[in-house]
């Protein structure tokens, strides 16, 4: 009966760990997902695309303002050159890496920061896209 009690406890525990853990991953970041296009226009804000060059020269949004790699580091340079004060909008193929980068803008500082997802996504949306 001890084991029993035991080993639910510690099952629990590891539950409670595991969704702490998830939960934390997110950072803060807010991941936009429904009526993009209206909040850029409420808030206009920088867009960026992380993906690499290839991916960006294969299509990217016609409001892209800047593209920085994050596998390649370029956008892990620029970071600290961007004001922490201005919106800042980030996408990839799948909003992975724009999540991710979007959790190291927090982390630096960056308030206004949002992960609007992968570019078939949008596009699909109703973004226009760009070569």
């Amino acid at each position: 009966m001890n084991r029993i009690l035991i080993s639910g406890v510690i099952i629990t525990l590891l539950l409670l760990l595991t969704l702490f853990f998830f939960l934390s991953q997110n950072s803060g970041v807010m991941n936009l997902t429904d009526n993009i296009k209206e909040q850029i226009e409420q808030q206009p804000g920088q867009i960026i695309d992380v993906r690499t060059s290839e991916e960006h020269n294969e299509g990217h949004l016609a409001i892209t303002d800047s593209q920085y790699d994050i596998l390649n580091g370029d956008f892990q340079k620029v970071v600290p050159q961007l004001d922490k004060n201005k919106t800042y909008y980030l996408y990839c193929r799948s909003g992975n890496r724009s999540g991710q980068a979007a959790k190291m803008m927090r982390s630096e500082g960056f308030e206004h920061v949002y992960n609007i997802g992968g570019y078939d996504d949008l596009v699909r949306q109703g973004f226009e896209s760009k070569e």
